[in-house]
This record gives structure tokens, sequence and C-alpha cells, in this order.
């Protein structure tokens, strides 16, 4: 552990805004085709010594407002706390404007102090401690291969090894799997198996780096390599690095057994602490003047790092580093969870909205009608109030 804490790592600094380039290919419904995707250089320690304009200390207490304050649609907010209550598995509604908590509504016996199964927003926080650890010098940097983390206790092939940190967090792993609309992750997460090794016995399907595919459980093997990176749990880090300087004092995660946690989905936070994680991304990793997470992370992982979009649930709608992305004004990147979890951030607006639900018993048809109900209570409800003169538009 030690010989690779002090792996060298080469450090470019540069403004977090500044962008560089490269062709990579892309294979997009079958086809492969370059596409030229826009990077951020990853500014890690250079600069960043204040916290940007109005950025809250997230350790404190949240400070209310009202809507009129902050400049929401009353109506619009009212709207969506109506189709939210109509909603069974409908379980919180929270919203942040201007860094001010403006709307807590909680559904089906729930309260401030429930913790909430957010499945996959669990993805997000793994991006958010993957830049951690790469600024620690944890990890050397995104194009690290992940074989000598994982090859003295796990029996990886030789493409195995070459899958880097970049691959897990871009789901470009290459390795078959489908959990999007086939049975993959159920058959993973209930096997009574190393989880790790499960998903190395996997044939592969692509090159890495070359097909997008939904995978959680290369996930988990991202936090299981954070893991042997840095010498301590899962929890613990996330612990000592992210939740307790942001005043996140409850959490939950899930167990896979082995002394292991669930990487790719399951983590339980309260609401404000949600609320939390997507004011840290929307203040680009700031808590006050103290940077949580490196402002150049947070900005290179919740861009598109691929050229395709889909339209639906919503418009240009695509991924970047374990965040989904709308390449769409009002740009906005969220963490989304099965069953319609949402930690979605929508920085021209100084935005932040989280949604919660309980997705137990349902199935995959059942979930993703959830998810996308959610997401229409957010995007053409909260969002639309947001926006001056688009609350009314969209009403006429």
């Amino acid at each position: 552990m030690t010989q690779r804490r002090k792996r060298a790592r080469e450090l470019v600094c540069q403004s977090p805004r500044s962008r560089v380039t490269r062709t990579m290919r892309i294979r997009v419904e079958g086809s492969v085709r370059p596409a030229v995707v826009g990077l951020l250089i990853f500014a890690l320690g250079c600069g960043d010594v204040t916290g940007p304009p109005g950025s809250v200390d997230l350790s404190e207490s949240w400070i209310t407002a009202t809507p009129a304050g902050v400049g929401l649609e009353q109506a619009g907010l009212d709207a969506a706390v109506t189709a939210a209550g109509a909603i069974p598995q409908f379980r919180s509604l929270l919203v942040a404007k201007d860094g001010r908590l403006v709307l807590e509504r909680y559904f089906g016996g729930t309260s401030s102090s429930t913790l909430f199964d957010v499945r996959s927003v669990t993805k997000s926080v793994v991006s958010l401690l993957t830049g951690i650890a790469i600024e620690r010098g944890d990890l050397p940097g995104l194009d690290t291969p992940i074989g000598p983390y994982l090859t003295e206790d796990f029996d990886l092939d030789d493409i195995d090894r070459t899958i880097t940190i970049r691959h897990l967090l871009s789901m470009t792993s290459g390795i078959d799997w489908d959990e999007t609309s086939g049975p993959s992750y159920g058959q993973w997460i209930s096997c009574q198996c190393d989880h790790v090794q499960y998903l190395f016995d996997r044939p592969h399907r692509a090159t890495p780096g070359e097909t997008f595919t939904y995978n959680s459980a290369a996930v988990h093997v991202l936090g299981v390599v954070l893991e042997e990176a840095t010498g301590r749990s899962l929890p613990d880090y996330a612990a000592q690095h992210l939740f307790r300087p942001l005043g996140i004092e409850r959490v939950a995660w899930e167990s896979v057994g082995g002394g292991r946690v669930n990487g790719g989905s399951g983590i339980d936070l309260r609401g404000r602490d949600l609320l939390r994680l997507g004011q840290l991304v929307l203040q680009r990793g700031f808590s006050g003047s103290k940077r949580i997470v490196s402002t150049g992370w947070v900005d290179q992982s919740t861009v598109p790092a691929f050229s395709w979009h889909n339209q639906s649930p919503l418009r240009a709608l695509t991924y970047g580093y374990l965040w989904w992305v709308v390449d769409a004004e009002p740009r906005a990147s969220f963490a989304w969870g099965y069953g319609g979890q949402f930690v979605y951030v929508v920085p021209s607006l100084d935005l932040v909205v989280v949604a919660t639900t309980e997705s137990r018993g349902l199935d995959s048809g059942e979930a993703s009608a959830l998810g996308s109900a959610g997401l229409d209570i957010i995007d053409s409800y909260i969002v639309a109030a947001a926006i001056p003169g688009r609350w009314n538009v969209a009403r006429e």
C-alpha cells in the first residue's frame, strides 16, 4: 500500500474551466465513429484556495428562505409538491436555491431524520471519492490500470488488467453486462460469491474504453480499488474526507459480505445531507472557503464524456464520470438512483433538487416509470419555477 501511495503523478495546473480536446472512438448503437470529447484539465492543488462567491459552509445547518426571496415561483413549487404527493411511492422533495433551503417536504411517514436508500446515487459519491483520492495522491490518475490493485486477490485476465480508472468511471469496461433491460444486476447482487471475481469471470464484449454499458458491478470494483489504494474501507475513507467535512453524520452502506460494502448502489442518506452533496457540486467542490473536492474534478466529472445524447426521459441526456448530464440549457448534472432517487444540480440557476422514493418491490418497468415521473416533477415544475417567465409560459 505504501509504495502505491508513493507513485509519482503529473499535475497540470491551468484554469479549471480551460479545455483540451482529444479524439476517441465511441461505439453508439452498434457503430463505431470518432467523436471529439471536451476534457477539462484536472487542476489539482493549483489555486482554488477560496470558495466561489456565496459558497455556503455545508458543515453548518441549512439556512431557510422563502421562494419569493430567491426568485422562485411559489406556484411552481406548490404544483411540484402536489404532483409528488399524488405518487404513493414518493418520499421526499427538497430544493435549495442560492444556497438556501426553500422547500422540504416528506411523504409516506418519512421525516428529516429518515435515511433514504438512494441506490445508484452511490455511484456519484464514489466519483467524488475518486477525485479526492487522485488529488491526495492515493491514486496516480485517471488512466491508471486497475490490475496492480487487484491481481494479488483476484483472477484477472490480460484484458481485465488493462481496464483503467477512467473506464470504470465512464462505464466503458467492455465487460459483458446488461442491467438496463436484463438480469445482470439482480444475478450479481444475489449471488453467494465474491462480487469482484463475479465481474471478472464475465466475458468481454468490447475493448475497454470503446462502449458505454451501464454496470453497477464495475463501479463496485472501483470502490474496491479505492480501498486497496488507500488502505481504508470505503465507508471510513468517505467519512473522513467527504462526509464529516460536510457535517454528514448518519450514513448507512449496503453490505455485500466479506467485509465490503456495495460501491455501486445502496447508500442511505438523509434528505438534507443529499442536498449538501448537490450543493458541494454546485459550489465546485467547496464548502464555504474550504475545498473538499478538486474544482477541476467536479468540472470534469459533470460534463459529457461522450458524443451521444438520449432524448428520453430528458432532452440531450448523456453521461460524465458517474454523473448523468443534461447537455442542453439549462445544463445540469445529476445523481440518479433506481426508481426515482435524484440529486439534481443546475449551476446556472444556483439550484439543487433532491427527490427520493420507495422503490423496493417494484419491477423494472414500474421503477423506470417512477424515475421518469420524478424527473418530470424536477424539470417541468421546479426548474421551470426557477427560470423567470418559464413557469407562466409552461402553464399557458
